[in-house]
């Protein structure tokens, strides 16, 4: 069983999502997470080498994360609408918070929404 650490700026993009409903899903998703989470999310490539996706809500919002395997820890790092080639697309954006270096390992605990 793995721990969930959200970063804060995951906690941030999950608090911007103003239907409570998605929120929850995106929740319980992640709460999916503590068993089996390198099973679950498909494994990124290029910049995002070493961190997983997994869909949520039906199949449009993405959770991008890492596996601490040492810590037995899940960090969710990142999450929202998959919008190829827009600048707000979850994978866009996690590249630009890689390479400003705010993808932080920081042990900031979880927020249960």
């Amino acid at each position: 069983m793995y721990r969930i650490v959200i970063q804060p700026i995951a906690i941030n993009l999950l608090r911007e999502i103003s239907d409570r409903r998605i929120r929850q899903k995106i929740s319980d998703r992640i709460d999916k997470l503590k068993e089996s989470s390198e099973m679950q999310g498909k494994p990124l490539l290029g910049e995002l080498d070493g961190y997983y996706s997994v869909r949520a809500v039906g199949q449009r919002y993405r959770i991008i994360y890492a596996i601490e395997q040492a810590q037995v820890t899940v960090m969710i790092v990142a999450l929202g609408i998959r919008k190829d080639g827009s600048k707000q697309d979850v994978y866009a954006l996690t590249k630009k918070l890689l390479r400003l270096g705010l993808l932080d390992e920081s042990d900031e605990d979880r927020d249960d929404e």
